[in-house]
């Protein structure tokens, strides 16, 4: 007897887009992180996105056609997106080999375990991307300074990139001893809002990010509801924690929200449609979550970053905003 009911992954509802359309526009999206990636890190950014990208459509191709034997997908431009955000998720001087793990671990564990494309519960990039930190703690934390962005020939010359603090390891120096000098070093706003600092490839330029966010919202494959109660949770628990503590919490809260990977996390990552609440409401629930408990972890955590390790938990209280937040039944 023929199956008359055919169950596949999310979404079900149906309209004029389609999976391939909306992954290719994200990668669109990610087109000016990349230019800005280049013009600050040189050629060391190019190397590690090819050999990110390369590497996560090559598993995935393995994967479907020598494992599942069922049709590849590589077309689709998922796995794209998955390089690319692993690749901005990382250090421009990060080894090429240990960047080939984290496209593994991003596909392999990340993604094609629980099935493939709309079925994964957590971000396959984040997945890649926390793998790495705990596995190589101090390659990803060694950071080179961006370059002049007027001096082209630096930008030329990346392997004579120095290294140096990001502003969230130094707001967490500043914190952990008392010491308000150390701030001294922090670049300027307008420095953390085109790039003009160190950090990970996709993280540096908040306006890059803000452009790529701006088109997928016009394109609506994301809504305002996660990154806007993401950031603003972020900024408001930032200038709570300063105004109760001015002596030792003493960053402005822009700051949380300009550096590290606030976000590129807000606009890209914590949107997924698969790994993130499906109402209205439920996403503001997950975006305040985010929020909290990237300011938590920033503050009293071990690692000066928590925006990974925020939006993977909260990837995991998905399912749970979903059955408190479900919509009313027709006609109930």
């Amino acid at each position: 007897m023929m199956k008359l009911l055919n169950v596949s992954g999310s979404p079900h509802v149906h309209g004029p887009e389609s999976v391939k359309r909306i992954m290719w526009d994200v990668n669109i999206a990610l087109v000016p992180i990349f230019v800005v990636s280049l013009i600050f890190f040189g050629l060391d950014a190019l190397f590690v996105s090819l050999v990110s990208v390369f590497c996560c459509i090559l598993f995935q191709w393995l994967i479907e056609k020598f494992l599942l034997k069922k049709p590849t997908s590589i077309s689709d431009g998922s796995a794209v997106i998955t390089g690319l955000l692993l690749a901005f998720n990382v250090p421009s001087n990060l080894p090429l080999w240990i960047v080939a793990i984290g496209a593994f671990v991003a596909i392999v564990v990340g993604k094609m375990t629980f099935g493939g494309l709309g079925k994964n519960p957590f971000n396959p990039a984040l997945v890649g991307r926390v793998f790495l930190l705990i596995s190589f703690p101090v390659q990803m934390t060694t950071w080179p300074k961006a370059n002049n962005i007027f001096d082209l020939a630096q930008a030329a010359a990346a392997t004579d990139a120095t290294t140096g603090a990001t502003p969230l390891a130094l707001i967490k120096e500043a914190v952990k001893y008392n010491d308000i000098s150390l701030l001294n070093n922090m670049p300027d706003v307008w420095a953390m809002f085109i790039g003009q600092h160190g950090g990970s490839l996709g993280e540096v330029s908040a306006i890059a990010i803000l452009i790529g966010g701006i088109y997928l919202l016009c394109r609506k494959v994301i809504s305002w509801h996660i990154p806007v109660s993401f950031i603003l949770t972020t900024f408001l628990f930032a200038a709570l924690l300063n105004w109760m503590e001015p002596g030792l919490y003493v960053v402005k809260p822009i700051y949380h929200v300009l550096s590290g990977g606030l976000l590129l996390g807000a606009v890209f990552m914590a949107t997924d449609m698969v790994t993130s609440p499906m109402t209205k409401a439920g996403q503001l629930v997950f975006g305040i979550g985010c929020g909290l408990l990237t300011i938590i972890i920033r503050t009293w955590g071990a690692y000066p970053e928590g925006v990974s390790f925020a939006i993977l938990l909260m990837n995991a209280v998905t399912p749970l905003i979903n059955k408190g937040f479900k919509p009313k039944r027709f006609a109930k």
